[in-house]
């Protein structure tokens, strides 16, 4: 993969080249964005003459990119060039692509956009190419708003406010909400939404601040049509502390009212249903909310201790139930317990409860799904839970995620590939690692393994104690044949936690878990270790 490494991103007639992660794409007429099966040979030989676009590439200076160090017949790359031909040269009105010049080698003709990576460290993998398509319905991203408290402690609640109305507006079918997690990387920063329009791929901004003195909350905000920077509409809520789920669903319902006049005010109040009216209970949730996505132990430590004081207030509470099962699961993942029955039995309990008492409440949905697609209950039932999820809420950037782990689980990689692309579409600068690990995962198990491991080191490089792609990546590198890579990954996993190879029951498919397991064993020369058998 050394061609793929030199540069970023490289951007032809309908197509994008991500050399990062070793990805092509194609976006379609109607700014819908797929991703393209191509070998790695082919992929390769593809990088170095776009790279180099219009001079002229010698047969031995490709066959050295595709094959370093190694001798092979000419043929190879003849077909490898046919390959790329039948799908770069598809839709093009006249001649290919890559032309021949007889007796000397290929060139690369179509115009080539360079794109440096700086521009797009927070963007999504899978995306086609620098800027994504406005959507074809009205779009909106929700901005930080600012804390204009005067205490830094109270950053937390200005954030769940905006949690809080990003959730009321994407229970809105007709509309495209950007995810917290990309709206956020602008945290902190001027912000120029004619920018944030195009990276974001939206029309419209919200921007806002929250003031809380007290017992009274002040919520201001404003509209802007992104493209022309033009103000729609701009406003001011006030109320008392009791009044905040008032506050937060005017807001909600004027901004959808101002981008679709047709909007009945009744559709955000309809789907709309308040998880509690303890605001104690509310505000203890908004603390664990900001702890619960880190990857530190003691953040996530808190973020429990905070939920159990908000289920000992409101019992009833659908939200704080699934994100504890959630929290506990967390646990599992990183290995931070030494029961691991107990933890198992505590997450899909307290999922279980967050059903009984929030059935209709997508983030309950999204996150009991995951809770028992991770723990080996039926993966049917998760399924049709995270289904029902995004048919209440299409823009729930973490459902798709949750989606596409969930289809590995159930043996379906190539249809988690497509609800990862749902989920980079609406968080296109999501900074978090979880996502390329699926990915990586998805790739893994379609045996597109140098796909598979550009994906795995990239999430390793955001998330580097994550054990679950430690183990993935070992796996994978043992099937490529790189014992001394995959021995080496699992020294680095050993790091980190003594649990080397696990039990993978959340691989419903057999065969896939076995291809998993059987590189791990290779890796970490467990020969001895029968089919399936665990070190936990």
């Amino acid at each position: 993969m050394d061609a793929l490494a030199r540069t970023d991103i490289l951007v032809f007639d309908c197509f994008c080249l991500d050399r990062r992660t070793g990805r092509l794409s194609q976006q379609d007429e109607s700014g819908i964005s797929r991703a393209i099966a191509i070998g790695s040979r082919a992929l390769e030989i593809l990088a170095v003459l776009a790279d180099r676009q219009g001079h002229l590439l010698t047969k031995d200076e490709m066959m050295a990119a595709a094959w370093p160090g190694t001798v092979v017949d000419d043929n190879n790359l003849a077909v490898q060039i046919s390959a790329l031909r039948r799908i770069l040269d598809r839709d093009r009105a006249e001649g290919s692509c890559i032309q021949t010049v007889p007796g000397r080698g290929y060139r690369f003709v179509a115009s080539v956009t360079r794109i440096a990576a700086e521009a797009h460290a927070n963007a999504a993998l899978v995306l086609p190419g620098a800027v994504p398509p406005l959507p074809d319905k009205p779009s909106l991203a929700v901005m930080p708003f600012q804390n204009m408290s005067g205490d830094p402690e109270q950053e937390y609640f200005a954030d769940g406010m905006v949690d809080e109305i990003i959730t009321a507006l994407s229970r809105i079918r007709w509309l495209v909400v950007i995810a917290r997690n990309s709206s956020f990387t602008y945290k902190g920063q001027p912000i120029d939404v004619n920018q944030v329009g195009r990276e974001l791929g939206v029309r419209y901004v919200l921007e806002g601040s929250v003031r809380r003195a007290g017992g009274l909350v002040r919520i201001t905000a404003q509209l802007i049509d992104a493209p022309d920077r033009r103000h729609l509409w701009a406003d001011r809520f006030e109320g008392s502390l009791e009044d905040v789920f008032d506050l937060q669903d005017k807001v909600a319902s004027t901004v959808a009212g101002v981008i679709e006049p047709t909007l009945q005010a009744a559709e955000t109040a309809r789907s709309r249903s308040r998880p509690t009216t303890d605001l104690t209970a509310y505000d203890l949730f908004l603390r664990a909310l900001a702890h619960s996505l880190s990857y530190e132990r003691d953040r996530l430590t808190q973020a429990v201790d905070l939920l159990q004081q908000v289920i000992q207030r409101d019992p009833q509470y659908g939200p704080a139930l699934a994100l504890a099962a959630h929290c506990h699961q967390r646990f599992e993942v990183m290995n931070w317990t030494e029961d691991l029955e107990a933890v198992r039995l505590a997450s899909v309990g307290l999922a279980r409860r967050a059903l009984r008492v929030a059935p209709d409440d997508p983030d309950v949905l999204a996150l009991a799904a995951f809770t028992f697609g991770y723990f080996g209950e039926d993966i049917g039932v998760a399924i049709g839970l995270i289904d029902r999820c995004l048919a209440l809420n299409p823009s729930h950037a973490r459902a798709w995620h949750w989606s596409g782990l969930l289809r590995i689980f159930a043996g379906k990689p190539e249809r988690a590939l497509d609800d990862f692309e749902n989920y980079l579409r609406l968080s296109p600068r999501d900074r978090l690692a979880s996502y390329m690990n699926g990915i990586g995962e998805a790739h893994f198990f379609c045996r597109r393994f140098d796909m598979a491991t550009a994906n795995l080191l990239g999430s390793l490089e955001r998330a580097p104690d994550f054990p679950i792609t430690y183990r993935v990546l070992a796996s994978c590198y043992a099937h490529m044949g790189r014992l001394d890579d995959a021995q080496e990954t699992v020294r680095r996993l050993r790091v980190i936690t003594p649990v080397v190879i696990e039990r993978a029951t959340r691989y419903r498919n057999p065969e896939h878990r076995e291809l998993f397991l059987s590189g791990l064993r290779l890796a970490t020369s467990e020969a001895t270790c029968q089919r399936g058998e665990t070190l936990l």
